[in-house]
C-alpha cells in the first residue's frame, strides 16, 4: 500500500512519536502504517490528517483511488 505519511512527516521535521502524540496514536501505530505493515482504519487516517495539517486525500493516495 503507498501512502505518504514519511514523506510528508519529514517535510515537516517531526518525529514518529512526535506525530503520534499529535495523533493521539502509538508511536508504533505510525512506524506500521508508514512501513504499509498496517492498513489504517478511517478513524487513524483522519487523525493523522489532522495531525499533519493535510486532507486524508495526501497522505493515503492508493487507499482513496
Amino acid at each position: 500500500m503507498e501512502n505518504r505519511l514519511r514523506v510528508l512527516r519529514a517535510e515537516r521535521c517531526i518525529s514518529q512519536e512526535a506525530l503520534a502524540k499529535l495523533a493521539g496514536l502509538s508511536r508504533v501505530t505510525v512506524n506500521r502504517v508508514e512501513r504499509g505493515s498496517h492498513i489504517p482504519d478511517g478513524r487513524t487516517m483522519m487523525k493523522l490528517a489532522q495531525a499533519l495539517g493535510r486532507p486524508v486525500a495526501d497522505l493515503f493516495p492508493a487507499l482513496l483511488a
